[in-house]
């Protein structure tokens, strides 16, 4: 019965982290054509909209990476772990400061 719900919560996670990572893509690509669209259309908040639109989709990148910790099995799956979630987590801070720093130009 345990190797049972061990074998679930694998597959539950397993489905969980590629889903949070396929919706991270899509929202990757369709900012990216919006943000082409309106970069010929001369949007003045263009780089405002691309830089929250890849915001939240490395949130969501970030949220497959937390469930993945749920299964990993080993010290050194973890250690690449921890070096992809600190690297993500570092591009989200400098992305949020990017928005910021453009909210206040666009003021």
């Amino acid at each position: 019965m345990l190797e049972f719900l061990h074998h679930a919560l694998r597959n539950l996670v397993q489905y969980g982290m590629l889903l949070m990572e396929m919706i991270g893509v899509c929202i990757v690509l369709v900012t990216g054509v919006r943000s082409v669209v309106g970069l010929f259309m001369h949007d003045e908040h263009i780089r405002l909209k691309l830089a929250q639109g890849l915001a939240l989709a490395l949130e969501f990148k970030l949220g497959g990476e937390v469930l993945r910790t749920v299964i990993v099995q080993e010290w050194s799956e973890l250690l690449v772990l921890g070096a992809i979630i600190l690297l993500r987590a570092a591009l989200t801070f400098l992305i949020h400061w990017e928005i910021k720093n453009e909210e206040a130009r666009l003021k």
